[in-house]
């Protein structure tokens, strides 16, 4: 495993991470346990999670599964997004931030998170309170890093000339959709991490399960599927999406790779990718991803995925989850 730093920090990444929104959903306990275990065993250190996920569920899995093994990871989690229904159960105030901190903290079985995340930009909530309480988190101990998502570049931008003015903490890292099926990252998000030395951790980099060859154009949902036991997923195989992933399994066929783990190569060797966070229901599946580490991508290869993939560079993002 190679390690990468996260952004300009000073703390280093595996470059395969591990994303865990199906743990305690789509994968129980039983099982997500295991693929944590599989993949600090094979040197992944990066463990990504958020406060939302399966109903909170997927940060006390992590909890159980890291005993006698925190020091061994680093551990990331968001927050922001809703988390019930009155008026302060969502955003990036103080007082969801720290209420949601210490609800992580508590599920997570630790004394504190590695790297903390807004997981959207919040347009109700002035950027000088969410930073300074994320300092003030810093400064208790409680946080170690912190980091973006889903935040448009001028967000970022904004967040980073605050941070200097005011003496604060900066974002280190920035979570955003990206794969060969959504290179929008690449007009304005890329440009600005490269310039600001923040750390890009790509999120559906096998575009939901489109990527791995499992979906084709006229073709039954497979059963067991992300589309089939998840219904709202469908919305994303759209004919164009369903025809790259068609196309890029026929290149990974030529070059005796996997679909997915050709799809995930690429993705890491683009410029300022820190991390590249794959979820998984079982362990044959983290052991595919892994496959991905091995992959040289030639230049010929390169160019190939690069022109198929090219009508995604302006088009809709696979995937933007923001606050109304």
């Amino acid at each position: 495993m190679n390690y990468r730093r996260l952004g300009n920090s000073g703390l280093h990444v595996s470059e395969l991470g591990l994303g865990t929104n199906a743990f305690g959903k789509r994968a129980d306990e039983a099982a997500s346990i295991r693929i944590i275990h599989h993949a600090i065993h094979h040197g992944i250190n990066f463990i990504d999670t958020a406060n939302i996920y399966a109903g909170t569920e997927s940060e006390r899995i992590i909890g159980l599964a890291l005993k006698g093994k925190r020091h061994e990871v680093v551990l990331a989690t968001k927050a922001g997004l809703v988390r019930g229904e009155g008026p302060n159960a969502r955003g990036s105030s103080r007082y969801h931030l720290q209420k949601e901190l210490e609800d992580s903290l508590r599920r997570l079985n630790t004394d504190y998170v590695d790297l903390y995340q807004i997981h959207t930009f919040d347009p109700h909530t002035p950027l000088e309170e969410t930073l300074r309480t994320l300092d003030d988190m810093v400064s208790a101990g409680k946080v170690r890093y912190i980091g973006a998502s889903n935040y448009a570049a001028w967000e970022i931008m904004k967040a980073l000339g605050i941070s200097e003015q005011k003496g604060y903490v900066r974002y280190v890292s920035t979570q955003t959709s990206y794969s060969l099926a959504d290179r929008t990252p690449e007009v304005e998000l890329v440009p600005l991490c490269l310039d600001q030395g923040v750390g890009i951790i790509p999120y559906f980099p096998l575009a939901g399960g489109i990527l791995t060859g499992k979906y084709n154009q006229g073709s039954l949902v497979p059963a067991g599927s992300r589309a089939d036991t998840d219904p709202n997923f469908q919305r994303f195989l759209e004919e164009r999406n369903v025809k790259l992933g068609e196309q890029v399994s026929q290149l990974a066929a030529e070059h005796g790779y996997s679909p997915s783990a050709l799809s995930l190569a690429w993705l890491m060797k683009q410029p300022a990718v820190s991390t590249v966070i794959v979820g998984a229901t079982k362990t044959g599946q983290l052991d595919d991803n892994l496959q991905s580490l091995d992959i040289e991508i030639n230049e010929t290869l390169a160019a190939q995925l690069n022109r198929i993939s090219e009508p995604f560079i302006h088009a809709k993002p696979f995937a933007a989850y923001r606050l109304s």
